[in-house]
């Protein structure tokens, strides 16, 4: 199988790749949505998404109350409610770019991920082999580029809305991802200083940073949330920022400006600015998994290629692989329950709050926590 994908044309190969990403971004947005109401039910004491049904199914003892409760159907009807509900064009809008504002949110989303390895095997001189889409030497600084170009989206629906309310909510996603990109890039300067240790190549890739975190030893095998914390923290809170999570989602701000940027928006094109959410929250859970966790590695001091030594899976590939993105998936549906757990606990900052704590609490701190790394790993790499 690997060997005919191999031997297809280069165009046809990256059809097949965009398409496997569509594939499985838009079911994994549709699922959050779900879990996002069954966690806020959970944390709140009530109940969550679980009276829809389909009849063939819910008439199977057991099972189709089971799943019924389990809400796995709402996922199916909501999916059918935005592609069939009636998509009203507003006639006080700029047309053209209101219909490009969600078809530029899903642009960023899908391209990203490409260059995100989700898990890793082993070759037959027992290298591990991260696997992705692309996997490219420059996989962070892709993500970064390609990311940041999600605002335009929010600032083109706040625009071509020819409305104050989701004006505004444009105005405030430009400044708050501008503000809180500066700290996000500057909280990982000190890891690959790290990783690009004098003697080695260069390279920005993530999968250089999960085996670094997969050495013998006692730091070797220590993942960089326990060496670099104040690098994770400030990662972390401007990870929220970046993909408007609360208590950071003053683009939207239901308290003060009604719906924010998307607020003339319904059916379709809606669902598409929160698949979009949905898949940056994804992605920057991966990254976080990829950078302070140890990727697919399954726990602190345990590498993959141990534990493929200790399960008898080092010369079975395809199952060790297998095996690899399961550990790296159970890890980043860790980080995205995190993120649902923390909305639901943390009321939203004033939007000056949301502005201070960018620029004058994380990004001094991410200026002296470079210098003080760099300091530092100039002395130990010495």
């Amino acid at each position: 199988m690997v060997e005919f994908y191999l031997q297809l044309h280069p165009v046809i190969q990256g059809l097949l790749k965009g398409l496997a990403v569509i594939l499985v971004i838009f079911p994994i947005g549709g699922a959050c949505s779900m879990a996002e109401r069954k966690v806020s039910a959970w944390i709140q004491g009530r109940p969550g998404p679980n009276r829809a049904s389909v009849p063939w199914i819910s008439w199977i003892p057991f099972l189709g109350t089971f799943l019924q409760r389990l809400g796995i159907f709402h996922v199916m009807a909501d999916g059918g409610k935005m592609l069939f509900k009636e998509d009203a064009l507003p006639g006080h809008v700029n047309k053209f770019y209101f219909i490009l504002a969600p078809i530029v949110a899903m642009i960023p989303a899908l391209t990203t991920v490409t260059t995100v390895p989700f898990g890793a095997y082993l070759d037959e001189a027992g290298r591990v082999i991260p696997l992705a889409l692309a996997n490219v030497d420059i996989g962070l600084l892709a993500i970064f580029a390609v990311s940041s170009l999600g605002v335009y989206s929010l600032i083109l629906a706040g625009w071509a809305s020819n409305s104050k309310y989701p004006f505004l909510g444009g105005v405030r996603a430009s400044a708050q991802l501008i503000s809180y990109e500066l700290s996000m890039t500057l909280s990982v300067v000190p890891l690959f200083l790290w990783v690009n240790e004098p003697g080695r190549e260069a390279t920005l890739g993530l999968g250089r940073v999960v085996e670094f975190q997969s050495q013998p030893g006692f730091m070797g095998g220590m993942w960089f949330l326990f060496i670099m914390p104040v690098s994770a923290f400030i990662f972390l809170t401007s990870l929220f920022a970046e993909t408007n999570r609360q208590p950071f989602d003053m683009p939207e701000s239901e308290s003060d400006l009604v719906g924010g940027f998307h607020t003339e928006y319904g059916a379709f094109k809606w669902g598409l600015f929160f698949v979009a959410e949905y898949a940056h929250m994804v992605i920057g859970s991966a990254v976080f998994t990829l950078l302070f966790l140890g990727g697919w590695n399954p726990l602190p001091w345990v590498s993959l290629a141990d534990m493929a030594t200790w399960v008898h899976l080092a010369d079975q590939p395809i199952l060790l692989g297998v095996l690899s993105i399961g550990i790296f998936l159970g890890k980043v549906l860790a980080m995205i329950f995190f993120f649902m757990w923390v909305r639901w606990t943390v009321p939203r900052f004033r939007y000056d709050q949301v502005m201070e704590i960018g620029w004058k609490k994380l990004l001094p701190l991410a200026i002296a926590n470079l210098l003080a790394y760099a300091i530092g790993i100039a002395i130990i790499q010495k």
